[in-house]
């Protein structure tokens, strides 16, 4: 405010906002439990007054850093080349938008960058940790846990139990794309199936043989690794063991977009000789010719999901829901 001559203090925004300072303290450090009226009531105070918190007091007093990590355990090249991860950092950003918090995004993907990384989030220079894309057994969320790192994973990893993860249903989401390739009459359906130390790889395999299973259909599988690079070489391979294939269900957009581009270079005809369905609704889904079908998924919705059960647990909150599985549905197009 204009011709003050000392900070604003939180208890004159508690008073202009006709709230409690407690109620002020939850809006500023992003807790969830505040009404959207005791919300939009101090952030209207905050802005008339200039308040401004005193990051490095509160600092001291609280131990926090004001800092969340990102990590996706994947190289630069998947990061900038798939659409997922940046739907999941909007998600993540516009969450922590109003909270005051800052976002630190951080790669790692050899034993070496692991192990540095680890270092630095055990060391209380985050507040916690938003971790997703995790290969294996992955050991870290496990050992941020220990350290006192509050830890919500974006999607189910193999082998690991953790506090709190966000999914997409995978394998309903498959079975959903195999039974509507059924319901058209296809009955060779390949599939282009993930990596298998990684749970999206491992669920969406699971939904479509299933899925076949049911119809009393044969399974035939080739693996990719997300990329439509791997979705070119997988749908060769698919071809050489079945040139009469009918249908290819890929588990995400850019190896469904590889296999079209095979398909093609084949001489055949999509969706007449072959329907080819992915999964993730990207924006490149729907730009594709033929636009794809897909399994539709919200990266933001995660990413946001996933920040709201990390603050909560930040803020010492309790969680009635420490996982949070989001429904998936099929985006019919003309590729099927």
């Amino acid at each position: 405010m204009a011709g003050r001559g000392t900070r604003p203090t939180l208890e004159e925004v508690a008073a202009l906002a006709g709230v409690g300072r407690g109620t002020v303290s939850r809006v500023i450090n992003g807790s969830p439990r505040v009404s959207p009226r005791a919300r939009d009531a101090v952030l209207a105070a905050i802005d008339e007054l200039g308040y401004v918190p005193n990051r490095a007091a509160r600092t001291l007093v609280t131990r926090r850093t004001e800092t969340v990590a990102l990590v996706i355990a994947e190289s630069e090249l998947r990061l900038f080349d798939e659409p997922f991860f940046a739907g999941m950092i909007r998600g993540v950003s516009a969450a922590l938008a109003e909270t005051g918090l800052q976002l630190l995004l951080a790669l790692a993907r050899s034993p070496a960058e692991y192990a540095r990384l680890e270092g630095y989030l055990t060391a209380q220079h985050v507040d916690g940790v938003l971790l997703t894309s995790l290969h294996a057994a992955d050991p870290l969320p496990g050992r941020l846990e220990a350290s006192g790192v509050p830890t919500v994973l974006g999607g189910r990893p193999p082998g690991v139990e953790p506090v709190s993860y966000v999914d997409v249903d995978n394998r309903s989401g498959a079975r959903l794309a195999v039974e509507h390739l059924v319901g058209r009459g296809r009955r060779r359906i390949a599939t282009i199936a993930g990596p298998q130390d990684m749970g999206v790889g491992i669920d969406r395999l699971t939904g479509y043989r299933t899925a076949l299973a049911e119809a009393g259909l044969p399974e035939l599988v080739a693996y990719g690794d997300f990329s439509e690079a791997s979705g070119i070489a997988a749908a060769e391979e698919l071809l050489a063991l079945d040139p009469e294939l009918d249908a290819i269900f890929a588990a995400d957009d850019p190896m469904a977009l590889g296999a079209v581009r095979v398909l093609r270079r084949h001489g055949r005809d999509v969706p007449g000789d072959v329907a080819v369905v992915g999964f993730e609704d990207s924006p490149s889904a729907a730009l594709s010719d033929p636009p794809l079908s897909t399994v539709h998924q919200s990266a933001e919705e995660m990413g946001r999901e996933m920040t709201r059960l990390l603050l909560a647990r930040i803020n010492g909150e309790p969680l009635a829901e420490p996982v949070v599985i989001l429904p998936p549905h099929l985006v019919v197009r003309a590729s099927s």
